[in-house]
């Protein structure tokens, strides 16, 4: 590889952030509003609003291989094919699973968008506040550290963001499920209001509610600004939104940003480890791989944000030795890289429910109801594991597909199809799996990447925990559906690998106490003050929900406190 030895004349910015997708990109809206020259750095290629959306306006005639991927495709892809959203609509944004390998020492599906944007393009959209009660179950129940920081103190963070994105949902006044700033609700169909009538009615400490998520079912003169539009309820969110309808980093935080004239965005910029000056005992920059020609370049701020995804954010600091920190950027305490934890998404249930065939609903809302946790929320209760669930919930109507096998045909066949067929109703796990040292990534001794950059290990595993969290929710599940009145129940667990549920939190873990985490209660890694990490690296416990909504509000606050403590000259 060829140093530029000018990259410190040519290079230097007020702030670095590293990573344009969920947090990244509100990271750059930030600290350019607070009139920060600001440098985003993006591995991927540029993704622009609109125009390079190819395929999100497709009809269903015109789609290749009606969406399906390829069978050699999926042979030579088999991790990213695992994923829900993978398909011949938006592979384009998809990273491929040989164009960066790495090594599973245990089963772990890591599922990846290196495009400007990054997930925020792919993501389901919804989200839920943490309450008090997700920061401080941890260390009351014994599962993990205290955090840092309380629910009052990221609440007005939480405000600041939803009113910027756009979160529609309502305000349900459920203590451990914290109400926001609410654009109006997706409308629940007649089966789901039934469903929480009789759920309500049977148990006192369970609700069903609507859906949170980033849609603009009403657009506010903020929402104007941005030049965003109407959710349409299509739900083709991953193909892009044209509309803008749902929040992502292109949509919305990065042309903000640009507005501001202090951003500079510099794509297929692969980020090999942060620079640390020893003499000065801070950090002063970055040094980034070319993603095309390899050449590398250091680039130089008094502030960097790393914001890469919490699996990468994690390897960049362990791959920045220095004599300091030979173990990696702020690794004093020997955590980083460990207490990785995730969502356990295995358990499935569902079955048939009679009438309503005289009911349907409008669009394709797209996001369903849900059901705050009712175990181990204000206590550790009498059951035998640790950790909160969240259920994800539902009401369809069959599509053509149930006359598929039909043995009629002709006129009759088509007058079937033309029907709706029944309604089902389903429900799965969104379960806290508890942070564990074990559990960890490490950076490969002898294996490097195509840019040279060591090859990231996995070792992160379900335990007897998960197994117990998982039993419990299927057997509530089917008791709850058949308190509804629900036939041919099904249960399943899928058994999949971590990383299919594409939320991985942890490795550079939040704490109080330097001895046992990486960073403070201002995403500051403790020894090295202006390296900041705000994306789900940060996370101290994953608690049950959606925690797109968690990341982004500390990116605010952390972007924010880092503006100004630079003009006090502490940064």
């Amino acid at each position: 590889m060829n140093i530029n030895g000018k990259a410190e004349q040519n290079n230097t910015y007020d702030a670095i952030v590293v990573g344009s997708g969920i947090s990244g990109g509100f990271a750059a809206k930030e600290l350019c509003d607070n009139g920060i020259k600001t440098l985003l750095l993006e591995r991927g290629r540029p993704v622009k609003h609109r125009e390079d959306y190819p395929t999100a306006t497709l009809d269903p005639w015109e789609e290749e291989n009606a969406g399906r991927i390829p069978q050699d495709v999926q042979e030579k892809n088999p991790i990213i094919s695992r994923c829900y959203a993978f398909n011949k609509n938006t592979e384009h944004f998809f990273l491929k699973d040989e164009e960066q390998p790495y090594i599973q020492e245990k089963p772990f599906d890591w599922i990846r968008a290196y495009v400007e944007g990054g997930k925020s393009l792919l993501w389901a959209r919804g989200g839920q506040r943490f309450s008090k009660y997700d920061f401080e179950g941890p260390a009351r129940d014994g599962y993990g550290i205290e955090w840092p920081i309380t629910y009052d103190e990221l609440d007005p963070w939480y405000t600041h963001v939803e009113h910027f994105v756009g979160w529609s949902g309502s305000k349900d006044g459920i203590e451990h499920l914290p109400d926001g700033d609410f654009l109006p609700p997706f409308e629940m169909n007649c089966v789901e209001k039934d469903m929480k009538k009789r759920i309500e009615s049977a148990y006192s400490d369970r609700y069903l509610v609507h859906g949170r998520c980033a849609h603009l079912t009403e657009v506010r003169d903020i929402h104007r600004e941005q030049g965003r539009g109407l959710c349409l309820a299509r739900n083709l969110c991953y193909r892009g939104c044209p509309y803008g309808a749902y929040f992502s980093s292109n949509s919305s935080t990065i042309p903000w940003a640009e507005k501001t004239g202090n951003l500079t965005k510099k794509t297929h910029s692969v980020v090999h480890s942060v620079i640390y000056d020893e003499e000065q005992g801070k950090a002063t920059g970055v040094r980034v791989v070319d993603a095309i020609t390899k050449e590398m370049t250091e680039y130089y701020a008094r502030i960097i944000f790393l914001n890469a995804s919490a699996l990468n954010s994690t390897a960049i600091l362990l791959n920045s030795k220095s004599n300091r920190f030979p173990d990696g950027l702020g690794n004093d305490s020997g955590t980083l890289g460990r207490y990785v934890a995730f969502h356990n998404y295995r358990g499935r249930l569902g079955g048939r429910v009679e009438g309503y065939e005289d009911g349907y609903y409008f669009g394709r809302r797209p996001t369903g109801p849900i059901m705050p946790p009712f175990r181990n929320v204000f206590q550790q209760d009498d059951v035998d594991f640790q950790g909160k669930y969240l259920v994800s919930t539902g009401a369809s109507r069959q599509g053509w597909g149930h006359a598929i096998n039909d043995s009629t045909i002709g006129t009759e066949l088509k007058k079937k199809v033309a029907e709706p067929g029944p309604w089902s109703v389903y429900m799965s796990i969104q379960g806290e799996t508890i942070p564990k040292y074990d559990n960890h990534i490490r950076l490969s001794d002898d294996e490097t990447d195509p840019w040279g950059i060591p090859q990231l290990i996995t070792s992160v595993d379900y335990d007897d925990n998960d197994d117990k969290m998982i039993k419990d929710f299927l057997e509530q599940g089917e008791e709850m559906l058949d308190t509804m009145g629900v036939t041919d129940i099904w249960t399943s667990d899928s058994e999949q690998a971590p990383g299919l549920d594409i939320h991985e939190m942890g490795g550079a873990r939040m704490g109080k106490d330097p001895s046992n985490s990486v960073l403070n209660r201002w995403n500051q890694v403790h020894s090295c003050k202006n390296v900041f990490v705000t994306d789900g690296a940060c996370m101290s416990s994953v608690a049950e929900q959606n925690p797109s909504l968690t990341f982004m509000a500390f990116t605010a606050r952390a972007a924010n406190y880092a503006a100004e403590e630079m003009k006090k000259g502490n940064l």
